[in-house]
């Protein structure tokens, strides 16, 4: 039997894949923690931390069930900090005769292992991670022909094709495909919301290697109280504790945001998830299973709110991806070009909404959808910032953001620097949209309710100077004729105050 060396990647920590099902003194696995993963974006130090942990606790439970693992650690002296070279060193030095590895979930990373096979002497396979409902090209595949790619019609179709909350007769069980109206609930103080699952370790030596070898990250960390899951029993303990404790209001405030609170319902489960030590299915199937034994306490719209993030928008942004990619990642088609301001480093600014969900991200890594699209993004793209830096920021800042989840969200669904491949209209909105679903406008500096104004709250003037500024790129977008259709009526002078106020914000945006 060939000598086989096997790759797994620090996204691919999936023990039930079938490689592990059978062991043999004739493969060898690798893995390492490299300069080049760490340094291509800068990245929030909980999220390297979260992957290096995870990787190690994920090659020791395989060495203990009797696989054979070579694991360079960063500090390794024979870890070249590069894929390509570690590979074609440890294929020199054991002897291998042939390279397998499972296919890669960015796009940069699968470009590097093909070139890597055609430039070895050895026979060479890529296997499938075994993770997704999809395979890569499923959902172009599905949209072939239409005019627009809408989520709702691939989801359906999903929901159809896995069983998950259907009747016999292939219906929606509850009689309703979407319970997206009833996911917009604001939090008030009640119900109250259960204590976060956590897991409390020390992190300080893996710190301490991060400093040595000179690793430039971004964000916070309490090294003495991790609280992240990093391995595949704690995250089943994550998954257990959400069905069992906050399922039954996460659809209702799926959309929250409060200044006591900053997970609310939410499972926290999508590093857990976009690591691979957890699946799609196992995850919707333990929620949906949870659901049908305890109907009597939980509404359908609770679950159904959770089903379609993972099987609707997280399957369908990975085929978006593999799509569109690479010229994806370059597109601008509302011409952006302003810089991110030095808050988001910081989170010192005088919007509450912002200081709020920046610093939650600087402390936590972690923000959720709203907070992302409707806040920080809504400010980016208000802003005209240019997507490439809001891209980097998103990929770098948050501990679930591998490329392929990020970009489509970010670029795509946040930015509309695709032209509305993901999104039909761009999301933005003035502080209304915040103030309903949040009351980080209560203690502001600024006053929601005052449109113009130095006293009145910056998204409002952003808002129509975004889309006075862009209103020739919105002209045949039906979603936006109402808005066009005010920017037509408004008073001259009040869009005069909004422009001249916008300029001033753009200009120095970290005065605010």
């Amino acid at each position: 039997m060939k000598k086989t060396l096997r790759l797994v990647l620090g996204d691919q920590l999936n023990q039930k894949h079938s490689w592990f099902q059978e062991k043999s003194d004739q493969v060898i696995y690798f893995m390492a923690e490299m300069q080049q993963e760490t340094s291509y974006v800068k990245h929030h130090i909980q999220k390297v931390v979260a992957f290096f942990l995870s990787m190690r606790n994920f090659s020791k439970d395989l060495q203990q069930q009797g696989h054979q693992f070579i694991y360079y650690n960063l500090d390794d002296s024979k870890n070249t900090g590069d894929l390509k070279k570690n590979i074609q060193q440890i294929i020199e030095q054991e002897n291998i005769e042939k390279f397998e590895y499972q296919l890669p979930d960015e796009y940069r990373l699968d470009q590097q292992l093909k070139e890597l096979s055609n430039e070895i002497s050895i026979a060479s396979k890529a296997y499938d991670t075994e993770h997704f409902y999809t395979q890569r090209e499923d959902v172009a595949q599905f949209f072939e022909g239409k005019k627009e790619m809408v989520m709702e019609y691939f989801y359906r179709d999903m929901r159809k094709k896995h069983q998950l909350l259907m009747t016999g007769d292939q219906q929606p069980l509850g009689g309703k495909w979407n319970y997206d109206k009833s996911n917009r609930k604001k939090w008030t103080g009640k119900p109250e919301v259960p204590p976060i699952k956590s897991f409390s370790k020390n992190v300080t030596e893996i710190v301490e290697l991060l400093e040595k070898e000179k690793i430039s990250t971004i964000g916070r960390i309490n090294e003495e109280d991790f609280p992240w899951p990093t391995s595949r029993k704690e995250c089943l303990k994550v998954l257990d504790y959400f069905c069992t404790t906050l399922l039954v209001h996460f659809g209702d405030y799926e959309d929250a945001m409060h200044t006591d609170e900053k997970f609310l319902f939410h499972s926290r489960l999508s590093f857990a998830m976009n690591s691979k030590m957890l699946s799609p299915k196992e995850v919707n199937n333990a929620v949906v299973d949870y659901f049908h034994d305890h109907q009597e306490e939980i509404d359908i719209s609770q679950v159904e709110g959770f089903v379609r993030q993972v099987l609707g928008w997280r399957e369908y942004m990975r085929g978006i991806y593999w799509k569109q990619m690479p010229e994806y990642a370059k597109l601008n088609k509302l011409n952006n070009t302003n810089s991110l301001p030095d808050f988001f480093w910081t989170g010192e600014t005088k919007m509450n909404c912002l200081k709020h969900s920046i610093n939650q991200s600087l402390d936590d890594a972690h923000a959720h959808h709203i907070q992302r699209l409707m806040v920080i993004g809504n400010f980016a793209l208000l802003n005209m910032i240019n997507p490439d830096e809001v891209d980097q920021w998103y990929l770098g800042i948050y501990i679930d953001a591998i490329e392929w989840a990020e970009i489509t969200n970010t670029r795509g669904m946040s930015q509309f620097a695709d032209g509305g491949i993901v999104a039909t209209k761009p999301y933005v909105s003035s502080g209304s949209y915040i103030n309903k679903m949040s009351n980080y406008c209560k203690s502001c500096h600024y006053s929601v309710t005052k449109k113009t104004g130095e006293n009145a709250c910056p998204f409002n003037s952003l808002y129509w100077n975004f889309i006075n500024e862009k209103k020739e790129h919105f002209q045949n977008n039906q979603r936006m004729s109402m808005m066009l259709a005010m920017l037509k009526k408004m008073n001259q002078e009040t869009l005069n105050q909004h422009i001249e106020r916008s300029k001033e914000i753009i200009k120095n945006p970290n005065k605010f």
